[in-house]
């Protein structure tokens, strides 16, 4: 039986940090640096990084407000499983291939994007919410594991006026953010492990269990009758 090729999959968010990627997908593999053309970044109102289609206007716009720059993994089907349920997929984002000019690194080393791209047009993996367009603020923990991916995507050769011109809206550099430990604990716990923060129709990590949710509630109402009206000793059978 043929081995399933891998998926080239364009991170754009925290998975710009390397060892966040080590961590989630083990068996990944780091190939380049990529731009998507006609979007722009965001991070929307789940408070996490996400790309909305925003086609170019006119050439008197800034240099990147409509390009999304990322790096490069090839996933095979476990690390990809792996990386759809902390994406949240498909409450928080759903997969998509979008095409994307591509420079392939050497050995893990970093590129220039000023030189003419391996590929152009190539078809890559991103996770996209199309719902959440929204601009709003960061998580306090993404502000971290972002501020480690960012650091990343410079060493490997995203350009750092894109940085300062579209991810620094929404991303304070290290310098401005106060650094407490238990903030960095659960940074590092969530790019172990995603627990989704933004609620988004019942994604928190895990599949939501309504049944479970309707028998607390209900539990909770009948206990709260049966001692209005035998008085708070009364223990209530269900």
């Amino acid at each position: 039986m043929a081995e399933s090729s891998p998926t080239i999959y364009f991170g754009f968010g925290s998975n710009l940090w390397l060892d966040q990627m080590r961590t989630r997908c083990p068996t990944s593999t780091y190939l380049g640096v990529a731009r998507l053309n006609d979007y722009k970044w965001i991070i929307n109102d789940r408070g996490y990084a996400n790309v909305v289609s925003s086609p170019s206007a006119n050439s008197s716009e800034k240099k990147y407000a409509h390009t999304v720059f990322g790096l490069v993994y090839a996933l095979l089907p476990t690390d990809e499983s792996r990386l759809d349920r902390n994406e949240g997929v498909p409450h928080a984002y759903t997969k998509e291939y979008l095409p994307c000019d591509f420079w392939a690194s050497k050995d893990g080393t970093p590129i220039d994007v000023n030189d003419s791209p391996t590929e152009t047009g190539k078809k890559m993996l991103v996770y996209i919410d199309r719902k959440r367009i929204t601009d709003d603020k960061p998580k306090e923990e993404y502000v971290y594991r972002m501020n480690r991916g960012i650091d990343d995507a410079i060493k490997m050769g995203v350009p750092e006026a894109y940085v300062k011109e579209v991810m620094r809206r929404f991303i304070p550099a290290e310098d401005e953010v106060e650094s407490r430990k238990s903030l960095e604990e659960k940074a590092r716990r969530q790019a172990g492990e995603f627990v989704d923060e933004g609620h988004v129709n019942g994604f928190y990590g895990e599949p939501a269990d309504s049944d479970w949710d309707l028998h607390v509630n209900a539990t909770d109402i009948w206990t709260a009758i049966c001692m209005c009206v035998l008085g708070s000793s009364a223990k209530p059978k269900l």
